[in-house]
């Protein structure tokens, strides 16, 4: 048996086309077989570099944790059904962790509920000096005494996420378990409400040009209007893009529990795929196991959840037939796949929230690469990325190299941690 191992082609490559990550493959299966490593006749060169990189990597430390509040002034104001006025700017917190080594890690969250001080104030203190490949760890230990920041942890957890898979040369899908899938179908939500522009020619216009652009999900923002107005404008958008398009509305929850069932069959009449939160958030998703039982179609909810308790005590009740967790909202991608497959358990689908930069998408694209599809049969219900299409230069630069689109889907990043390249240059730029 060892000497198939060592004349396999697939376990022992030639040293030309020898790397670190094949070494690591092909010491797991010598190590499964009860089998020794070969000598140094061999791969003593190989060995000695790899051995002094797990030395290198058990001393790793974190050196500093650095915020940066990113805003940028729209060329016109936008927002949802209850941004009242419209806002006028875009912002975003942006986490730079940086160990001893120089390797750095980035992570994104909104610029609310305090994230900016807790990070500062009290995560980034706990952190300095510890090895950022401790991960579980560090997990405990962030959601300790800040009693529970969840959109502080998400980035933090997404900056070290990062940053451990390029100490290990690994892509963060590859540190949760490897990828499912090389490439993640995406929806845009890119129907929003726009200052000085009609929703009867602005959402109907936009809409085409996304299917031109071959994307096959749309989402739309709905409820700043009169359902009767909305309604015409959700049916000429079903005509203009046809029947084969899957369309979305996002409530942003400025419905009643009355007023949504209405809308929600409006939807249905024309094909929708899901509602998303018509009724407002707090406290707790009240009204939403009662509105999901007469809705007739599937109601999404969750983008707030702050935690694996908070969206146990939602899947409990059963107030969605999607959860949509976001790995920037409620502590990070960890926590979303943990949330993923607890709803699995009853019957409960996810499609994760992501209303973000770069650093948002590359790690939602990760995570979704290893999300399992609901059923074992043809993929038709895989996962869907929310990729925003709206005004927003730190989606648009802050990745050297965007991420890929193509045919309507995102393709996973192939390199170590979240797979992209920062400029820090636009992070300067916009930091305030």
């Amino acid at each position: 048996m060892v000497q198939q191992l060592i004349g396999s082609s697939e376990l022992a490559p030639s040293n030309q086309e020898f790397s670190r990550r094949r070494l690591l493959r092909w010491s797991a299966g010598c190590a499964a077989l009860g089998c020794a490593l070969p000598g140094r006749t061999l791969f003593a060169g190989e060995e000695d570099r790899e051995a002094k990189q797990i030395s290198e990597n058990r001393r790793l430390k974190i050196a500093s944790v650095k915020t940066f509040l990113l805003r940028h002034k729209l060329s016109r104001a936008l927002g949802a059904s209850i941004s009242v006025p419209l806002s006028p700017t875009r912002e975003t917190l942006l986490v730079r962790i940086q160990s001893d080594s120089g390797l750095v890690g980035w992570g994104e969250t909104a610029p609310i509920g305090g994230a900016r001080g807790a990070i500062e104030q009290h995560l980034a203190p706990m952190l300095v000096g510890r090895n950022p490949l401790e991960y579980r760890r560090l997990w405990r230990d962030m959601w300790g005494a800040n009693f529970g920041n969840a959109l502080a942890v998400g980035a933090v957890e997404t900056a070290i996420n990062d940053l451990r898979g390029k100490a290990l040369g690994l892509s963060v899908a590859e540190l949760f378990g490897g990828r499912m899938r090389d490439k993640v179908p995406a929806y845009v939500s890119a129907l929003n409400y726009v200052e000085g522009r009609e929703i009867e020619e602005e959402y109907p216009a936009v809409a085409a040009d996304m299917v031109k652009r071959g994307f096959k999900a749309i989402k739309m923002r709905l409820g700043r209007f009169s359902i009767a107005r909305e309604s015409a404008v959700a049916a000429k958008v079903r005509e203009v893009v046809g029947p084969s398009v899957r369309l979305m509305a996002d409530g942003n929850g400025a419905y009643t529990p009355g007023s949504a069932l209405r809308m929600g069959h409006v939807l249905h009449d024309l094909n929708f795929h899901f509602f998303e939160e018509p009724l407002p958030q707090a406290p707790r998703y009240a009204g939403y196991e009662e509105l999901r039982q007469k809705m007739p179609l599937p109601l999404a909810a969750g983008e707030v959840i702050d935690s694996r308790a908070t969206a146990k005590d939602l899947i409990d009740r059963r107030c969605m037939d999607l959860i949509q967790p976001d790995v920037s909202l409620c502590g990070g991608l960890g926590e979303v796949l943990f949330i993923a497959e607890m709803a699995a358990l009853s019957g409960i689908g996810c499609i994760p929230h992501a209303w973000g930069g770069d650093i948002v998408l590359a790690a939602s694209v990760q995570l979704l690469s290893i999300m399992a599809d609901p059923h074992w049969g043809l993929p038709t219900d895989t996962p869907l990325l929310e990729l925003d299409q709206s005004e927003n230069p730190w989606r648009d630069g802050l990745a050297v190299k965007p991420l890929e689109v193509q045919d309507g889907s995102v393709l996973v990043p192939q390199g170590s941690g979240l797979g992209i390249e920062i400029n820090e240059e636009v992070v300067k730029q916009y930091a305030v």
